[in-house]
Formats: structure tokens, C-alpha cells, sequence
């Protein structure tokens, strides 16, 4: 019984035309690429539409520093962008800017509704001004230490470390990020939507599964907060969409940029005849699909739904956030040549490569995704190269040897094939949930099944033998519909290979629908090489065009070791490093990295986080001398509050050693 055909728009978040595309850019849009394309091989009608974000003060200043219109550097940004998706086979149907007329009609509708509603108010704010540039600072453009956990160099926004939220003026020691300079205050009138006009509704709406867990727990926080309203405009200079009615207010980019979610699909809908209101009433059967990354959940859960529900437009069917990526366990480095964008990673390796690696780590929750470089050549060979190209490429020249190119008229185990048919319902709901890794295993499983079917029948030493020409012929027309099977399932995957695959197989591999019946009977292309194994020298390669990259763009390149700034003898005598006896030490549940230890310097205990976990069990540590930084500054923690450093040294992982002083070290003794 076939399934009703459901009708679905996916975006993804705008990638800000202020810059290049890189990896960790790449791994939202795959994720989004891969369940558009999903939809559409289970028969639905998918559109993937989606812009460049191209508003804010960052353009305006960039645009000056180039001596060019803002207009002209996102024209520029929006071609190199979408040359960079289509090379990595993103399937999206429109690709429109922020700054498109469309977007402009768009926005003033919903602001004039919202207005009419009842739902923005007006009133004078006092706000950092810029006296060196003469300019308000947007929120992203004033850096200070959060008011909540006390982390440094934070934006005026949000803070990275803990996710707090905050108005500009709550940061400690602001300053100008353009400048440099400690702002001033100034007055400015400002319009601000009362969110909390909205509360029930999102609570409703969060909880009707719309959001995942971790996501709605963390929107628990907000709520019991306390709605805030929203500041929606900005001052002059900025480069934007003016309110209507103002001389010199514009709207703040993050009222625009969900918006154009609905304008890029209205440019779509007017260019293929689509009937757009049906799309964005609140009772349609549409479906609409939000992918983010989670440090924009906040804009993308309350502002962005309120916008729609205060205008009389449907609210997203479900928000899903995903995790940042890390490259080798840390943060992406310019320095190390781990910084990668797109159009490096482009210039050696095939995208599918990447496409399959981030869908064999993606999940459904919105943990981080670590890029290791070592499994990634290992686990591309392996899979995608060492068993489901494998199967083809063993069976395809005795079909031709045989057969003259043609498949046998019947499988020789009907079963084995109806088996890995059966596997497509948990298949495609691993696909449907975003449970990507899941499919990939089970996927990968058959591929192991369909190679022991080939080793145990062995075709190559049944070919030997004239009686069994046709046996071999059956047995390969066996492996050439599970490998069939196999890329079907991984078309949305590694649409490239799909494609080659489907011109060896001489026919598509869009619908899934269509391996209810395996190919019998009819011929077969020559076998091409549908994907080359990695080289690792490639990799290498990447990296050091990276670091390229850096050193192009004007900046000193890092010496081998990658070395701090140098110090002077009086800075480094300012560290005061005492010997530490390990009292107690815990492991932090919700940390991955964290041991909390407590340690004894000599008639004083302190408490201090260390990321040691992944080379040291808690209870091995207890009764250990080691070293430890005892000035300082205590940071406060989401756990608690660490008062200073236990020094380490390794690459990482389990490959990680604390300090531990010789023999007759006792704790508090200075070391020097």
C-alpha cells in the first residue's frame, strides 16, 4: 500500500555573505541536502530553498574597506556560494539573498501585521555608540565578559560558553569591536515586538514535537526567565531594509533573514507555478523544516515562530538543530591548516567523500561532529570503496565475460535479495528521523552480506569451468541487483557516485519504490570506477593549501610548533606553579572531556577542572602529586567554580600526561 505524498519545504540557515564557505558550513547543508533528497526518492514533492544572508553592519564595513556597494560585494558572495553548493551536489530548487526585493515585500507585510496586532512598541534605549566610527554597534559587534559565567570575549548577544542570552549593556567591560574602544551610551527610539504576547502559543508549539529534547529543555530556561521583547530595528549607518515610516531605522538582520526562508520559496513558487499562500496558511498539509546549527536555536524557536504566528502564517512543522564540528577533537585552526573551506576541500577530493563521512557521524541530536582525518580515509576506503563499489566491480566483467553485458532472467536466492528489500522501512525512517549514522551502519551492514554472498559462491573459479557459465552469469546478476539495492539507499548520500552508478546499471536510482523488482534480463554499461580510494597525501595536501589560504589573506603564518606570542622572563615569573596532591577526583557527567579533581597545596585545597578524562580514570588519580598553575583567576563553570590549571602535555586523547613531580615533592612547594 503505497503512502500518501506529502508535500515539503526544507531550508537551511542563511550562510552570511561576509565570507567563504567553509567545512563546517558544509556539514548543515549536507545534512539538509541528504533528507531533501531522501523525500524526493520516497515520492514526495521536496523543495530545498533557501539564501544568502546579506544584511548588517559587517557588510556595510567589509564593502568599505573593498571601496565597492555592499550590493556589489554580496552579488559577488552569492555566486561563489552557490558555485560551492552545487559542486557539493546540493540539490536546493532556489537561492536567493536577504536583500532581493521579494524579501524587502515580505518583511514589511509581517511587520505591518505585527504592527497592526498590537504586538510592537516603541520606546527611547540607551545603547554603546561608537564615537571613533560614529556608529551604534550591532549586538555582534560589541565583545565583554558575560554577566553570567564571567567568560571573556564574548559577544553582546549571547555568551558561547554557557548560552545565555543578554541585552549589549549587561556585558561586563564592553568594547567596540570595530574600534577597539570603550563605547558610550546614547539615547536612540526603538521598536520592540512583546514577545511575550506569544508565550502560550510557543509553549504549545515546542511541545507538539516540533523541537527535539535537549531543545526544549533548553527553551524551559527561557520561559522561566521571562519573555523579553525583542528589539527588531537598528540604527544608521547599517545596511538593510529601512521601517517603513523611519528616516533612520532599519531592521535588525535577524527579522529579515528567516523571513527570506519564505521569500526564496516565493521566488520559487512564482517561477514554477506554485500556489505560495497554500504553502504558509496555518491549516495547510504543507510541511516546513528548519536545519540549524544550535548556537542560533534562540532566534530560530521564539523569534522566528512568534514572527509567523503574529502575521497570520503557519508556524514551522519542526526546527532540528545539529551540532558544530571539530577537526581532529578540536576546534577548526588556520593555524594548523584544519580551517578548510569548501573550495580547498573541492580543489583535491571528491565531495561525496565528505557527504558519506558526515552522514555516517550525523545523528539526530545536536552533539558536536568531529571530522578526524585518519578515520576519514580509513572509513571512506573501507566502505564506500572496499564494499559497495566492491560488489559491482567484481561481478560487472563476468556479466559482460558471460553474457555478453546482459543479466540472467532469474536470481539464483530470491530471499537474499527480498531480505535487503525488506531493510528499506528502518532505512528510510533512520533517514526521515536524522538518524543518519544508523542508516549508514545498516546500510553497510548489507554491503558485508552481499560480499560474503560473492566470496562463498566464487564466481572466479566458477568461471573456469565451461558447465558453470551459467551459474556464474546468475550468481553476478545476484550481486548486481544488491549492489543496485545498496546505492539506492545511498543515493542521497553520494549523489555523484549514484549518478555513475545509475548510468553503469542503465537506469535511475531516484525512487526506492522501484526495487520492488530486481533488474533481470536486460543489459548492462561497462563497469566505470564509480570512487577511488582516498590518498592520504591529498589530505595532506588540504592542509597545507589551508595554511596557504592564511598567508594569502595577509596574516603571519604559524611556525612549525604553532607557539604562543613570545613572553618576557618578568611574564612568565608571574606564574606561580606549586606542587599538588590529588585528594579526590570525579568525573563530570555532563562533560566529556572534565575530571573535577581536588587538590591539596599545603594547608589549602582547591578545586580545579581538567580535561584529562579521556586518558585518566578518576580513581587512578587520587594520591597523585602533579603541578598546578595556583594564580590563576578562578573561572566559573556551568559545574562549578575552577581555581586554577593542572598542567599537561600531549596531542590529545588518550594520549595525555599530567605533570607529576619526582619523589619527595610535597604539596605547596613552589616549583621554579
Amino acid at each position: 500500500m503505497s503512502k500518501p505524498k506529502r508535500r515539503i519545504l526544507v531550508t537551511s540557515a542563511l550562510p552570511y555573505a561576509n565570507g567563504a564557505i567553509h567545512i563546517g558550513h558544509m556539514l548543515e547543508y549536507i545534512q539538509t541536502d541528504i533528507w531533501a533528497r531522501f523525500q524526493r526518492s520516497q515520492g514526495h514533492e521536496c523543495y530545498f530553498a533557501w539564501a544568502d544572508d546579506a544584511h548588517g553592519a559587517p557588510i556595510m564595513l567589509r564593502a568599505q574597506a573593498e571601496n565597492i556597494t555592499p550590493e556589489e560585494l554580496i552579488g559577488r558572495m552569492n555566486a561563489e556560494h552557490q558555485q560551492d553548493f552545487k559542486d557539493f551536489g546540493l540539490s536546493f530548487d532556489h537561492y536567493a539573498t536577504t536583500h532581493d526585493e521579494a524579501n524587502r515585500e515580505c518583511v514589511e507585510m509581517i511587520y505591518q501585521r505585527l504592527e497592526e496586532g498590537g504586538y510592537v512598541v516603541k520606546r527611547t534605549i540607551s545603547q554603546f555608540y561608537d564615537e571613533q566610527q560614529g556608529m551604534f554597534l550591532p549586538d555582534r559587534f560589541i565583545k565583554g565578559t558575560c554577566p553570567k559565567c564571567k567568560s571573556e570575549d564574548q559577544y553582546g548577544d549571547n555568551c558561547e560558553v554557557c548560552g545565555t542570552t543578554y541585552t549589549p549593556t549587561d556585558l561586563i567591560n564592553p568594547r567596540s569591536a570595530v574600534s577597539g574602544t570603550e563605547p558610550v551610551m546614547r539615547d536612540s527610539e526603538h521598536h520592540f515586538v512583546r514577545l511575550s504576547e506569544f508565550e502560550n502559543r510557543l509553549q504549545n508549539w515546542m511541545t507538539s514535537g516540533a523541537l527535539q529534547p535537549e531543545v526544549v529543555n533548553k527553551m524551559q530556561e527561557w520561559f522561566e526567565d521571562g519573555l523579553r521583547d525583542w528589539d527588531i530595528s537598528r540604527d544608521e549607518p547599517y545596511f538593510g531594509f529601512k521601517i517603513p515610516g523611519t528616516d533612520d531605522k532599519y531592521f535588525y538582520v535577524w527579522v529579515d533573514a528567516p523571513i527570506c526562508y519564505m521569500a526564496s520559496f516565493k521566488e520559487l513558487s512564482e517561477r514554477i507555478g506554485l500556489d505560495f499562500d497554500e504553502w504558509w496558511t496555518p491549516d495547510t498539509d504543507t510541511e516546513l523544516y528548519n536545519f540549524i546549527g544550535k548556537d542560533i536555536i534562540y532566534f530560530h524557536t521564539l523569534f522566528w515562530p512568534a514572527m509567523l504566528m503574529g502575521s497570520g502564517f503557519r508556524a514551522p512543522t519542526a526546527v532540528y538543530a545539529h551540532g558544530f564540528l571539530t577537526v581532529d577533537g578540536v576546534k577548526m585552526s588556520k593555524s594548523r591548516g584544519t580551517f578548510i573551506q569548501a573550495r580547498t576541500y573541492l580543489d583535491h577530493l571528491n565531495p561525496d567523500y565528505l557527504r558519506y563521512y558526515f552522514a555516517a557521524r550525523l545523528g539526530p541530536g545536536t552533539g558536536d561532529i568531529d571530522l578526524n582525518l585518519e578515520d576519514f580515509v580509513f572509513r571512506v576506503n573501507s566502505d564506500m570503496v572496499g564494499k559497495v563499489v566492491n560488489i559491482a566491480s567484481r561481478c560487472a566483467g563476468f556479466i559482460h565475460r558471460g553474457g555478453d553485458g546482459k543479466l540472467a532472467s532469474a536470481l539464483p536466492e530470491p530471499a537474499l535479495y527480498e531480505h535487503f528489500v525488506d531493510q528499506r522501512e528502518l532505512i528510510a525512517d533512520d533517514f526521515e528521523q536524522r538518524n543518519y549514522q544508523s542508516a549508514i551502519r545498516r546500510i553497510m551492514a548489507l554491503a558485508d552480506e552481499g560480499n560474503r554472498y560473492i566470496d562463498e559462491h566464487k564466481p572466479w573459479q566458477l568461471s573456469k569451468q565451461e558447465d558453470q557459465k551459467d551459474n556464474v552469469q546468475a550468481i553476478c546478476t545476484q550481486g548486481i541487483n544488491l549492489f543496485r539495492v545498496l546505492m539506492t539507499y545511498l543515493a542521497p548520500v553520494v549523489p555523484f557516485t549514484a549518478d555513475i552508478a545509475a548510468e553503469f546499471l542503465g537506469r535511475p536510482l531516484d525512487l526506492w519504490s522501484e526495487l520492488d523488482q530486481p533488474m533481470l534480463g536486460v543489459a548492462i554499461n561497462k563497469f566505470q570506477p564509480l570512487m577511488t580510494r582516498v590518498d592520504p597525501v591529498k589530505i595532506e595536501a588540504i592542509i597545507e593549501d589551508s595554511k596557504e589560504n592564511l598567508q594569502a589573506a595577509g596574516e603571519e603564518a604559524a611556525p612549525a610548533l604553532d607557539l604562543a606570542d613570545e613572553i618576557t622572563i618578568d611574564d612568565f615569573l608571574k606564574v606561580d606553579l606549586r606542587i599538588a596532591k590529588i585528594v579526590d577526583a570525579q568525573a563530570v557527567p555532563e562533560a566529556d572531556k572534565l575530571v573535577r579533581l581536588t587538590l591539596d597545596i599545603g594547608g589549602e585545597t582547591r578545586n580545579v577542572f581538567a580535561g584529562i578524562k579521556s586518558a585518566y580514570k578518576p580513581e587512578d588519580l587520587v594520591g597523585r602529586h602533579t603541578v598546578m598553575v595556583a594564580n590563576l583567576k578562578p573561572r566559573k563553570m556551568r559545574f562549578g567554580v575552577s581555581e586554577g590549571m593542572v598542567l599537561a602535555a600531549g596531542p590529545g586523547g588518550s594520549d595525555l600526561f599530567i605533570l607529576t613531580p619526582d619523589e619527595g615533592a610535597v604539596p605547596g612547594m613552589r616549583v621554579t
